[in-house]
């Protein structure tokens, strides 16, 4: 967590913006957040730590982590736009159940292989991508 603080605040530094108390709360709540989360999740974990953090600070502040490579929005197909770790984890895709809105994050390197293959077979060089399957789960089968 202090090496995502210190880029964060590199970041900031950069941006000429200030490290406030808010902003440390919600970055050590995100942290130690380990899964997608809303701006209305954070918000309703962050506002226990401070009642004058706002909904309106913690999207801005999302938006901040994610321009710091800290953070990177997720949207499963449900109109509702999560947030998850970027820094120091793995790329994954997601599995998601349109019966129950469940989400899987799944690895395959065969998979992230034939992607590669695929895109040097078209001459294109790959930036980044994201795969979504959307399906049923075993449980709402």
């Amino acid at each position: 967590m202090a090496r995502e603080m210190q880029i964060f605040i590199d970041y900031l530094k950069k941006k000429d913006h200030k490290l406030t108390d808010q902003r440390k709360i919600i970055l050590n709540v995100f942290l130690k957040t380990e899964r997608h989360v809303s701006v209305e999740d954070l918000y309703n974990i962050a506002k226990k730590k401070d009642l004058s953090i706002g909904q309106a600070t913690i999207f801005r502040m999302l938006k901040l982590l994610c321009e710091a490579d800290i953070a990177k929005e997720v949207n499963l197909g449900d109109g509702k736009t999560r947030y998850e770790h970027k820094y120091g984890h793995e790329h994954h895709d997601h599995l998601v159940c349109l019966e129950c809105g469940k989400f899987i994050e799944a690895v395959d390197p065969k998979i992230e292989r034939l992607q590669n293959e695929l895109c040097k077979s078209h001459g294109f060089l790959p930036q980044r991508h994201k795969m979504q399957i959307f399906g049923v789960c075993k449980g709402c089968r």
